[in-house]
């Protein structure tokens, strides 16, 4: 029977395998090879990998792929993007191919604040508390004056503070509500902090308000945290065309596929069953931007999501319509990313991916990343409403299945010639690997 270990945090790697691989696998010598392949043989990498989270026993490794032929505002870009799916860097890559000579993706930042809060209760008077909160407003940011100068220095900072009466939805619950400025650092570090100060300052200064009776002195800071909901750091992204031109030299199988096309993306925003699994491949193209320019894209992913949920239902993040002969095809997404701190600085990967998209801002992360969402999105609708998905999806997966059931490259190369002309569903792929097998 395995027992508890205790101070696993403070023993070596080596140590830390050893107790892993004999306590939790069937082979523990095969285990720790398998796990010692994946670390980075650039002894300096491999240091930093290891300090950038904790226990750490080895590397997992994505793919980093490239979406080339991007224009955006009028400049080609090369995407990297790191994702372990199937057809999503192709699908990317096609669409851009498709816009290229029709305009290319246009793209604009809408806003970029950020959202912290304080989170507290307080059970006594609110006319008390609002008058309390207007006499220590100018003191909550005095007292963060030194969290704040740098930032402020580069043109950030504290937008604004305000409370905020939640006993509606929950017993004696207010809030500070506070916006920030935080340029290219995505800014949870400065965010919290200012927070937590925001937070001490005003509990202090509550002992001593002269209004309160010793019951409203009594405020409970219950927790103070950045939000990962930014609905208003937006950035938006479009592509647009006349119909003429979506199918060239085919007028009507242009309009179809136009009026197609707007009713996938109608239908995904009245029915949530169809919205999640539309939005799902939107992130696809969004995530894969994120994890390759080292940010958080479990927060970009959570924020996104509830964005999509803004008006009460679970919606398409997409829209699409035809207007006076042009088809209009756009995203609007909300999202705080940094291009300065944390791993955008330290991975190398991250700095080069940095580099060849030519060292953006934040803002110019966003807008490429909504430019990656977009672009998946039209390619996996427009698949849908011509081809169905399985087709040019199946193909892409074809060498997944092959090494799964461990093809030869000679017999990889036969069959990916094979179903350059088939259909590649995956028991046409296992009947069409074990037919060559007999043959041979």
């Amino acid at each position: 029977m395995i027992k508890p270990i205790e101070g696993y945090s403070k023993l070596s790697k080596e140590q830390k395998i050893d107790w892993l691989t004999n306590n939790y696998t069937s082979d523990p010598e095969a285990a720790k090879a398998l796990l010692k392949r994946y670390w980075n043989t650039a002894k300096d990498v491999q240091q930093l990998h290891d300090e950038f989270i904790e226990n750490t026993v080895t590397n997992y490794y994505l793919p980093l792929g490239i979406a080339p032929n991007f224009l955006i505002n009028e400049r080609l870009y090369a995407i990297p993007m790191a994702i372990e799916e199937s057809s999503v860097v192709a699908a990317a890559s096609k669409a851009a191919k498709f816009w290229l000579d029709k305009g290319g993706f246009k793209t604009e930042i809408l806003g970029t604040e950020k959202i912290g809060q304080v989170h507290f209760m307080y059970r006594g008077n609110k006319d008390h508390l609002s008058a309390f909160f207007e006499k220590v407003k100018p003191k909550l940011l005095s007292d963060t004056s030194s969290i704040t100068k740098n930032m402020e220095k580069r043109g950030g900072g504290i937008n604004s503070i305000e409370l905020r009466d939640k006993t509606n939805a929950l017993d004696n619950y207010y809030q500070l509500h506070c916006t920030f400025e935080t340029l290219d650092a995505m800014g949870a570090n400065f965010i919290n902090s200012c927070l937590e100060q925001f937070a001490k300052t005003f509990k202090v200064e509550a002992q001593s308000y002269s209004l309160f009776t010793e019951e409203e002195k009594a405020i409970e800071i219950v927790m103070s945290i950045l939000s990962n909901y930014v609905p208003n750091c937006l950035v938006r992204a479009e592509v647009s065309c006349p119909v003429t031109k979506l199918k060239e030299g085919n007028t009507e199988a242009s309009k179809e596929f136009a009026e197609k096309m707007v009713q996938a993306v109608n239908i995904a925003k009245v029915e949530p069953h169809r919205a999640v699994t539309h939005n799902k491949g939107i992130m696809n193209g969004v995530d894969a931007v994120v994890l390759a320019t080292g940010n958080d894209f479990r927060a970009v992913e959570a924020g996104i999501h509830a964005y999509a949920a803004k008006d009460g239902s679970y919606s398409s993040l997409t829209h699409a319509t035809i207007e006076n002969g042009v088809f209009k095809f756009w995203i609007e997404l909300p999202m705080a990313l940094g291009t300065i701190g944390g791993l955008t600085s330290l991975h190398p990967l991250v700095k080069l991916a940095m580099e060849i998209l030519g060292n953006p801002s934040a803002k110019e992360l966003m807008q490429l990343v909504a430019v990656a969402g977009l672009a998946q999105n039209f390619a996996a609708v427009r698949s849908l409403v011509t081809t169905g998905i399985q087709e040019g999806h199946m193909k892409m997966h074809l060498l997944n299945i092959l090494n799964q059931l461990g093809a030869t490259e000679d017999e990889k190369n036969t069959l990916t010639h094979h179903f350059k002309k088939h259909s590649a569903t995956h028991s046409a792929i296992v009947d069409a690997f074990e037919k060559l097998r007999r043959t041979k």
